[in-house]
């Protein structure tokens, strides 16, 4: 049996800003107690005093998801403070734009130490966690749709989404004689937040959301109903579902479609100077939304 909503004890990665700062705040409004990583420590503090300010008790631990001490001493920490992990989700992610060839492999390789080693990492953390608890908890892996299906000039960000889901299958097949072990997935489509301003990008075009986007307190909501609906796989929203009808219907066509449309939301006719975004240091902004909706809104309305 889990533990009620007021003494759940929840680690958070990535949870400075987008989603896992929404999925913090939502926690925070159940009375959890939380411990929030992230790579920079003043926007964890602003992230932490929100969460506080709904009366949780709320620690937090700058630290590096690419870096297994960093993950390995956030659990300790966690642990030492409050006795025990209910919950341990992965949430920390960066993103890169631009076309495969012309990658560097440091920036392909910076992507994949963070989206999932960064995520095996954590994920061995809470599950060596849970394993002394007497094989109870649950682990959540923050996975997207583009782990169903690829999208052009964003070749390493797909390729660890598709393979966070193979590791969390993986990890829910060796954890299925325990009951109280529970390992979830969740995939959200395009979501309004900071990732695109803070993304890599080489393509010479400024990068925006895709239509349409969901907002992080959406899928903090869900990721909150999963913790106490426990699945295998949970996706969010009505276009997610699409997608895996799709998918499961006429995956070619799906890939043709995404591979044709993708980029043409994908990027606005701006240029723009190639940088490394927030791949190697930790960049602003770090709000919850990147303010993607009213883009939106203000596109198709005006």
């Amino acid at each position: 049996m889990s533990p009620p909503r007021e003494s759940r004890v929840v680690v958070i990665t990535g949870a400075s800003s987008g989603i896992g700062k929404a999925t913090a705040i939502e926690f925070a409004r159940h009375s959890a107690k939380l411990f929030l990583c992230g790579r920079d420590a003043p926007a964890l503090e602003q992230a932490a005093a929100e969460c506080q300010s709904h009366g949780a008790e709320t620690l937090t631990c700058a630290a590096d998801a690419a870096k297994v001490e960093a993950i390995e001493n956030a659990r300790d920490r966690a642990v030492a403070a409050f006795g025990r992990i209910d919950v341990w989700i992965n949430c920390a992610a960066v993103l890169s734009f631009g076309r495969f060839e012309a990658m560097p492999p440091e920036t392909f390789k910076r992507v994949v130490e963070t989206n999932i080693l960064g995520y095996a990492d954590g994920s061995r953390a809470a599950l060596s966690q849970f394993r002394a608890q007497g094989n109870r908890g649950m682990l959540i892996n923050v996975s997207s749709m583009l782990g169903v299906v690829g999208e052009p000039y964003v070749s390493a960000y797909v390729a660890t989404k598709f393979a966070i889901r193979g590791l969390t299958a993986c990890l829910r097949q060796e954890a299925r004689d325990f009951p109280e072990l529970h390992i979830c997935c969740v995939l959200p489509p395009a979501v309004d937040t900071p990732i695109y301003q803070k993304a890599g990008n080489l393509m010479g075009k400024r990068a925006r959301a895709i239509f349409p986007v969901y907002s992080p307190q959406f899928v903090a909501r869900t990721i909150l109903w999963a913790v106490e609906h426990p699945r295998r796989e949970v996706i969010v929203g009505s276009v997610g579902y699409l997608i895996s009808v799709a998918n499961r219907l006429a995956p070619m066509l799906l890939e043709r479609l995404v591979g044709r449309l993708a980029p043409r939301l994908q990027f606005e006719d701006r240029r723009e100077a190639a940088t490394d975004g927030n791949l190697f240091l930790a960049t602003e902004p770090h709000a919850t939304n990147g303010g993607w909706k009213q883009y939106w809104k203000a596109k198709l309305l005006g």
